[in-house]
Order: C-alpha cells, then sequence, then structure tokens
C-alpha cells in the first residue's frame, strides 16, 4: 500500500473547524427550537452563542471559497465532469449494493481529484448552495430592523424561520449521512485518520482487499 497526501494541512484545519462549527450551531439552534431541552443555561445564552457563531460560519464559508477559488479546488474537486457523469451510475450501484457484496469501489482519489461524482454533487450543494443559504438567512435574524426590507422580499418572518430552519435539517442530514460515509475506507477510521494526517492508504488495483 502507497499512502496519498490528498489533504494539505490548510484544509485540515479549516474541515475540523468547520466541523465545530457547525455541530455547535446544531446544538444551540435545537435548543432555540425546543427551549426544554435546557442543553445550556439559558435561552439568552444559546442564542447569543447561535448568532456569534453563525458569523464565524460565514468567515469560514468566506475563506473557503477563497481558497478553493486561488488553488483552483472549486473547479477540481467539486465541479463535475463530463468523466464524472458517467460514472455517476457505476458509483451509485457501489454505494448501494457493491460495498456490500466486495465489490471494489470504482473511484480512485487522486490529489487533482480527491472525490467522486456522488461526492462532488454533496459537497458542491452544502458548500455553494446550503451553506451560503443559512449564513445570509442566519445574519438576516441578527438584526431584523436592519434587514427588514430583506424581511419583506421574503414575505415575513415566518417564510425567513422557514428557510433558515429547513436549511438547518439538510445539515442535520448530511452530517449524519458525512459520518456514516467516512465509516467506509479499507478500515472503519480509514478517512477520519486521513483528515488528520493528511493521507490515504492506497491499494493497487490488483491487490485484494
Amino acid at each position: 500500500m502507497k499512502g496519498i497526501y490528498l489533504h494539505p494541512l490548510t484544509v485540515r484545519i479549516w474541515h475540523w473547524t468547520n466541523a465545530a462549527i457547525v455541530i455547535a450551531l446544531l446544538v444551540t439552534g435545537a435548543q432555540l427550537r425546543i427551549p426544554e431541552l435546557r442543553i445550556l443555561p439559558s435561552y439568552s445564552q444559546a442564542a447569543a452563542i447561535h448568532k456569534y457563531v453563525g458569523f464565524a460560519m460565514g468567515l469560514s464559508f468566506f475563506f473557503w471559497l477563497q481558497y478553493s477559488f486561488i488553488f483552483g479546488g472549486l473547479r477540481r474537486h467539486y465541479l463535475l465532469s463530463v468523466k464524472d457523469l458517467h460514472a455517476i451510475v457505476g458509483q451509485a450501484l457501489f454505494y448501494l449494493f457493491g460495498i456490500f457484496r466486495g465489490w471494489e469501489n470504482p473511484f480512485e482519489p487522486t490529489p487533482d481529484n480527491k472525490f467522486n461524482p456522488l461526492q462532488k454533487i454533496a459537497y458542491a450543494s452544502v458548500m455553494l448552495v446550503f451553506t451560503p443559504i443559512i449564513v445570509v438567512t442566519g445574519i438576516i435574524f441578527s438584526d431584523l430592523v436592519s434587514f427588514a426590507p430583506f424581511v419583506e422580499m421574503l414575505h415575513g418572518v415566518r417564510v425567513l424561520d422557514a428557510i433558515h430552519v429547513v436549511i438547518a435539517y439538510v445539515f442535520v442530514l448530511y452530517l449524519a449521512v458525512h459520518l456514516y460515509m467516512s465509516t467506509l475506507g479499507s478500515t472503519v477510521f480509514e478517512h477520519v485518520r486521513a483528515m488528520i494526517t493528511g493521507r490515504v492508504e492506497h491499494k493497487k488495483r490488483n491487490e485484494k482487499r
């Protein structure tokens, strides 16, 4: 087996920082939605932490976007190519059936192409669609008076709240799937270890798993 260096240090630091931000937002958001949970001593504490961690999420997203654009990661790792389109069905069949029958993963990561087609769709959706929406709606929520015109554009606070909460549920679902997928390496902790060391163990095609 040969270790492939997939995740630069900057990406790994961002990944774990962003993961902590998302978890903090989900925990405090749950208390704001269901005050009876009493995760934090008071509702006001949960609201304050949620607000400022939300701003941190905005900064995290801006950093990721700039870093990905400057170093070309946005195009290489998140946008589907013609080859990816042809490989979607095979990758889906692997996840649905093949992985339980000992099939070989049809995708091999490289430093220039780290994600398979389904990963690209999932990550691009989260980072380029859902994250901007939840950040923008969160910023509007942080000062409803100053952003009153935008609230009116969305036809009221209830619609704004519905959008924000629905996207939060999307993040909960994404996190659950992401955690499950992280266990599907050659060992349960292979992918987690790769996000710590930057390297993933790579087996040649002719080696048995």
